[in-house]
């Protein structure tokens, strides 16, 4: 991987923080309620406090691995300094691949599901899979004219994705009904665990926010408040979305799989709330895309450019001076698997693979305390505890991966054999890339 030499560091706690609530509420919050309901019933919001529970264990491996390797990259870098590059590069894939690819093929289904709402016609399978296509193609074409042209359709459909949420939380509480909330007993382990699978995908993206590392002001202090911060408001809202969600509803939350908050709005303000948060999910799924389109192909360019990959990965249009090769493969990726997938069934396989990518961050916490990286003159933070909380982390992950089913596993397994065979086919034919320098406290 490349250095940082040059890079600007100017991204703060409020700044950071924002980014990652920005990666993290995104649209799987819009669809995923009926799912948890559907699952485990009214014991739903436990499952948010397991994942909440889960995630703060992770990240806080996270907030000592970010503050002490201060590189653009975030898990990849870690990976990397903390275990080699063939380490670095398994997981650089499987953020793309897992994180980028799988995680936009599912919220793109449910962008579709909800112009369904207004049209049912555009739910047809092949009216379905050309809105994919033409939704790809198109963000493609846009991001290959420029990156200014790709940076602006993101923020204009971003500063529109938390308001009717906000909305929805603010007048559902009144219209709760006491009822719905009735406590149906406590969940089986192996319910909690595959409904946790599956809801964790809400949860993801502070592996993405860290990636620009590298500009972020006094990391130590900085990338473990903006963690914490991020974690607690993005859980907080969740739960109030479910409980609203559930004590409106009742048992019909469960049944509606494709629009449930639409169908919560509706009760609450009619069909004009409705249209809101039908509007709401297209802004924000569109701008998950979008967002998707703008980032991601960025890494497999990088991963090029590192000769990780094929040098044709890293090539840059003459005219617009974009990583067009980079683009078109992202987008191919993502409309084939969205085309051919249910939202559900790529969440939970881009959140297996997102947990493979923690359990290495997890290690990799103890690897870099072990060999005291830091950045020079600064102190890095460090998890209470000694190796506890690593190791508990790693153990909360292995216990939500026990829950995927072998088809689930064997596709991972697929995914985790092409990756090795293109390492070790690029160190055959290409040079190795420059390692990342790192300070070591003797």
């Amino acid at each position: 991987m490349k250095t940082n030499e040059g890079l600007i560091r100017a991204v703060g706690v409020r700044g950071l923080t924002a980014a990652i609530i920005n990666f993290t509420i995104g649209a799987g919050i819009f669809v995923l309620p009926a799912v948890v309901a559907g699952k485990i019933g009214n014991a739903a919001p436990i499952a948010y406090v397991i994942c909440a529970i889960a995630m703060a264990l992770i990240v806080m491996c996270f907030a000592e691995a970010g503050s002490r390797v201060s590189l653009s990259g975030g898990t990849y870098a870690y990976a990397e300094v903390a275990f080699g590059p063939y380490v670095g590069f398994m997981v650089a894939m499987f953020l793309w691949f897992g994180s980028a690819v799988l995680a936009s093929a599912a919220v793109v289904n449910v962008f579709v599901d909800a112009l369904a709402q207004f049209n049912p016609s555009l739910g047809n399978s092949v009216v379905r899979a050309m809105i994919i296509i033409v939704v790809y193609g198109g963000l493609a074409i846009v991001n290959i004219r420029g990156v200014k042209t790709g940076s602006g359709v993101v923020q204009t459909v971003t500063a529109a994705k938390l308001l009717p949420l906000l909305i929805l939380v603010g007048f559902g509480f009144i219209a709760v009904k006491g009822v719905n909330m009735t406590w149906p007993g406590m969940p089986s382990g192996s319910d909690l665990a595959r409904t946790s699978i599956v809801l964790i995908f809400a949860f993801t993206g502070v592996e993405s926010a860290l990636t620009p590392s590298g500009e972020v002001i006094n990391p130590a202090r900085t990338v473990p408040r903006a963690i914490f911060i991020a974690l607690a408001i993005t859980t907080a809202l969740y739960i109030a979305i479910q409980v609203v969600a559930q004590g409106v509803l009742g048992p019909e939350l469960a049944t509606n799989t494709k629009a449930p908050l639409a169908a919560v709005a509706q009760r609450i303000l009619g069909d004009g709330g409705r249209v809101l948060i039908l509007i709401g999910t297209a802004i924000s799924t569109f701008g998950y895309v979008a967002g998707d389109m703008l980032a991601s192909p960025r890494s497999v360019f990088a991963l090029g450019r590192d000769n990780l990959l094929p040098n044709v990965t890293a090539r840059v249009n003459e005219r617009f001076a974009t990583p067009h090769v980079a683009i078109i493969i992202h987008a191919v990726f993502c409309a084939a698997l969205a085309v051919s997938g249910t939202f559900v069934t790529l969440a939970v396989l881009a959140v297996l693979a997102c947990l493979l990518v923690y359990l290495v961050c997890c290690f990799a916490t103890l690897q870099l305390r072990r060999k005291n990286v830091r950045q020079e003159g600064a102190i890095p933070f460090r998890v209470p505890g000694g190796p506890v909380i690593p190791i508990l982390a790693a153990a909360v992950v292995l216990w939500l991966m026990s829950s995927s089913t072998k088809q689930e596993f064997f596709a991972v397994g697929v995914m985790f054999v092409i990756a090795t065979l293109l390492f070790f086919g690029m160190r055959m034919t290409r040079p190795s890339a420059p390692t990342i320098p790192q300070v070591v406290d003797k």
